[in-house]
């Protein structure tokens, strides 16, 4: 609790110097206490560090992961971002950031403002303590959910916070790649794009093993891999039925254009033009999508095998060089 919050719930200076000198309250920063009837935690550590910060302080990097439950171990130092007009010192343990953030980038977690879980994903990367090409990979794959032992992750809300808040949502390649977008030219984000450029490719790739198993493990007939159809080598498709499917960030929608960076849309657009041309429907899939939503992964594959025959009156679309 920091002082102006004790006196907006009327408690008076003294009454604050009093606990103070009874020990009933600690300084963990100046003018933010902590009531010694609760435990020092890491939570206690981050959340009295924004309270630190104080007017528009956010939490953010791998902070802010590890408070949305989406990194294993809380950081040493924690970072937070304020606004620019303002400058406090920096602290021990404390690292701040003045730049303005993206209101779509910050929300509410737990009590205090912290930053987007994308964007404390893709920030975490450049924290020297963590892994933050793996840590990528294991977000796309769907992973990340419940990894950590944040606030959001059961660790509790703080004195008198009641129940913890259900742990964040994943963030998928589509919401990190727009985070990425909207935070270009902010620290690190040239590493940032590189790491999460390769780790899209190697999500994809885990994911595209993950779905063949899927299929395997259920039975279902009619795939093919590396099916060619007009020029275009297909990962994993149903042949009879005109169905291709790909997975973001596999890199395979742009193998037959050279010069095309993985992820650039360009060339799925040009795959996926092909093979419109020839009568082929294109489910993308999310490299989270095998891992988290098998279920729901072979319905959608099931239903567009059906619309696309309906579509096609039985017609067999282009053919192509088939191997399994």
């Amino acid at each position: 609790m920091t002082r102006a919050q004790a006196a907006r719930l009327g408690l008076s200076p003294d009454s604050v110097d009093r606990r103070l000198a009874a020990r009933r309250w600690v300084p963990v920063h100046p003018r933010v206490y902590r009531d010694t009837r609760y435990p020092a935690t890491e939570e206690t550590r981050i959340r009295a560090a924004v309270l630190w910060a104080g007017e528009g302080a956010v939490l953010t990097g791998a902070a802010a992961a590890w408070w949305w439950g989406l990194l294993g171990a809380a950081p040493g130092a924690v970072t937070v971002t304020v606004p620019r007009r303002r400058a406090p010192r920096p602290r021990p343990g404390i690292q701040v950031r003045r730049r303005g953030l993206d209101p779509a980038d910050v929300t509410e977690h737990a009590g205090i403002a912290v930053a987007a879980p994308a964007l404390a994903v893709l920030e975490a990367t450049l924290d020297p303590q963590v892994a933050g090409e793996a840590l990528l990979v294991r977000t796309l794959a769907g992973a990340g959910a419940g990894a950590g032992a944040g606030a959001g992750a059961g660790a509790g809300a703080g004195a008198g916070a009641g129940a913890a808040p259900a742990p964040a949502p994943v963030p998928d390649l589509a919401g990190l790649t727009a985070t990425h977008a909207r935070n270009a030219g902010a620290h690190g984000s040239v590493a940032i794009g590189r790491m999460l450029a390769s780790a899209s490719r190697q999500a994809g790739e885990h994911a595209v093993h993950r779905l063949r198993a899927l299929l395997v493990r259920n039975g279902v007939p009619g795939w093919r891999c590396e099916h060619e159809v007009a020029g275009v080598v297909l990962r994993l498709a149903f042949p009879a039925a005109g169905v291709a499917v790909e997975i973001r960030g596999a890199g395979a929608e742009n193998a037959e254009r050279p010069g095309i960076p993985p992820g650039d849309g360009s060339g799925a657009g040009w795959r996926r033009a092909v093979l419109r041309r020839n009568g082929w429907r294109v489910v993308v899939l999310d490299p989270a999508d095998p891992w988290l939503r098998p279920g729901a992964t072979l319905a959608a594959l099931r239903f567009d095998q059906a619309e696309q025959r309906m579509g096609q009156g039985g017609a067999v679309p282009g053919r192509g060089r088939a191997e399994r």
